[in-house]
């Protein structure tokens, strides 16, 4: 009896074999492994972070030596509760683009941006409260210069919004710190988020967070 098309077609699919990667040869399937082991590890350059723009900044309390050397300690609710805030966060104290560029940046724009509305100007670090009054007083920054040199000394604040830096495999001993960021918030709230990869500076500074402002 004569099989129609689509009876046909059925019956050859059906009767073919199913590839088996088993029955080729150990050098193939050695090669075929590995193209899975490579696409499923592989790593995306995507920058990404927990925290994005539209979300509220989970709380976390941040420290630093005050003008009479007297410890004091901030909450991120207290900086931006109800005012409109710029946070900037730069991998380590004393290394060189952050002393150099990203912190003078900022210093130095203060006045633009208070001008613009902003109450206040923070700039983070996942170093302890000593580091950045030495810091601090490296740089000359005092309390007139209307930015604020915070420690997030265990990194509490950069793990809760997902910007950790692993720098343990180099030699100078970073071990886990912050990306580089800036953000603008208001009443707690993230409008502007400008994430750099790595320690990279090219969109975190201050004239970027003028531009929006």
């Amino acid at each position: 009896m004569a099989l129609s098309a689509a009876t046909a077609t059925a019956t050859i699919a059906m009767s073919r074999p199913r590839f088996n990667p088993s029955t080729l040869s150990r050098p193939y399937n050695q090669t075929l492994t590995l193209r899975r082991a490579a696409r499923r590890f592989s790593v995306s350059t995507k920058i990404t972070a927990i925290i994005s723009v539209g979300d509220k900044l989970p709380d976390a309390t941040l420290s630093y030596f005050d003008e009479s050397d007297e410890l004091q300690t901030v909450t991120i609710s207290d900086l931006t509760k109800n005012k409109k805030a710029i946070l900037f966060a730069v991998p380590g104290a004393f290394t060189p683009t952050c002393s150099q560029k990203h912190v003078p940046g900022f210093i130095e724009k203060a006045g633009e941006l208070k001008e613009k509305g902003v109450d206040s100007i923070a700039c983070i670090s996942v170093n302890d409260a000593f580091v950045m009054k030495a810091w601090k007083k490296d740089l000359g920054v005092d309390d007139e210069s209307g930015v604020l040199l915070l420690s997030d000394g265990n990194g509490d604040l950069t793990k809760a919004i997902g910007v950790e830096l692993d720098l343990s495999d180099k030699p100078v001993g970073l071990g886990v710190r912050s990306r580089r960021y800036s953000m603008l918030v208001e009443d707690g709230v993230v409008k502007v988020l400008n994430l750099e990869e790595g320690g990279a500076f090219t969109s975190s500074g201050a004239d970027d967070i003028l531009k929006v402002l």
